[in-house]
């Protein structure tokens, strides 16, 4: 059994987040007030999620802008994913990125270094709620 379906609609503090089966969608700011607060719902549903699926999943990442503590929980929570079933076979990260935006290339390229999964790097005109839009858009 799935946990039922998570989202969040976003602010210009926190990003938008859907999760659902087959997709972990996270993109916008995150820049919350208690980081721990905000992403344990988050990794809550993800564990029950990896408990019980093995089916493919595409995980998208796009942040305008996060911050250390936020980071540590995007961590986190690919961490958790990697206890999925299969996961090297199921599991699909695209992770997107301003045009010029070398902090968050280079926070990608970290953290694909540290997932034994499909990771990509996507360089994007803009990061904003248009594109966001557009890549939910994508990927039903």
């Amino acid at each position: 059994m799935y946990p039922d379906n998570f989202k969040i609609e976003p602010t210009k503090r926190i990003p938008r987040i859907i999760l659902e089966k087959g997709k972990i969608f996270i993109m916008g700011r995150s820049i919350p007030d208690n980081a721990g607060d905000f992403y344990r719902p988050v990794l809550d549903w993800v564990s029950k999620y990896t408990e019980n699926n093995s089916e493919k999943t595409k995980i998208e990442f796009g942040f305008e802008y996060i911050n250390t503590s936020s980071t540590k929980w995007i961590f986190t929570i690919l961490r958790e994913l990697s206890e999925m079933k299969d996961m090297i076979s199921n599991l699909r990260v695209t992770w997107y990125y301003e045009i010029g935006d070398e902090d968050m290339c280079e926070l990608g390229l970290i953290l694909r270094s540290l997932v034994d999964c499909p990771f990509i790097l996507v360089e994007v005109a803009d990061m904003n709620n248009d594109r966001y839009e557009k890549i939910l858009s994508c990927s039903l």
